[in-house]
């Protein structure tokens, strides 16, 4: 009974790295779709919040019947109860992508009031907060997990960067008005991925040592 269990947790493994690399494909494309302006790859990253949305219901569906088919002592419930808090925060990692997706094709035919820099090393920054708070769980790596979370410092300061940059524009000049909030919708986004990656780390710790943080079970209360 105890084998089965295990493959069956190392499946549950398998398939959230699974879906951990769509939520961090979604990002990329949104993110690619806006510096080249292409609508196509944005109405790819779009659809492909499809797949992202199956998996999830795939996870949860593997969660419930392990708890309900198998015997899972503490340590694998607070493992699973992790897995089925995780999925939902990769779901609307998914959903984050998209928007900025959508917001991309409003912006296709019109030139950018300012290159794009710090939106990119967000998306990149956010990407990596996603990968590692997913390894951290699958390697049971609390230092790692830990990581994750002080990391998200580095999204914020980012997002503060980019809201600066267009307030300055807008200042500058009031028709960069409109143009300019949809930049910070879509930074706002990305900094919300990165919370999302802070929330699965957070499970991840709940997973290893049975506890939240202070700051965690405050967002949550």
């Amino acid at each position: 009974m105890r084998n089965k269990l295990e493959a069956q947790l190392e499946a549950l493994n398998d398939k959230l790295i699974e879906m951990g690399a769509l939520t961090e494909s979604a990002i990329a494309m949104s993110i690619q779709a806006l510096e080249r302006q292409d609508a196509a790859l944005a109405r790819k990253t779009i659809a492909f919040d499809t797949d992202i949305d199956q998996m999830e219901k795939d996870i949860e569906t593997l969660c419930l019947r392990l708890l309900l088919q198998q015997q899972p002592v503490a340590g694998d419930l607070r493992l699973i109860s992790a897995a089925l808090k995780m999925i939902t925060d990769m779901e609307r990692i998914g959903d984050q992508a998209a928007d900025i997706a959508e917001i991309s094709i409003f912006l296709m035919d019109t030139p950018y009031i300012k290159k794009l820099e710090h939106i990119p090393q967000m998306a990149s920054a956010a990407m990596k907060m996603v990968t590692d708070s997913l390894d951290s769980f699958v390697k049971k790596d609390l230092s790692l997990a830990n990581a994750v979370i002080a990391y998200d410092d580095v999204v914020d300061g980012l997002f503060e960067q980019v809201k600066a940059d267009l307030i300055e524009l807008i200042h500058a000049d009031s028709k960069n008005g409109g143009q300019a909030i949809d930049l910070i919708m879509i930074a706002k986004y990305l900094e919300r991925i990165g919370d999302h990656a802070v929330n699965i780390a957070e499970w991840v710790v709940f997973s290893i040592a049975g506890r939240h943080n202070e700051s965690f079970q405050k967002r949550y209360d």
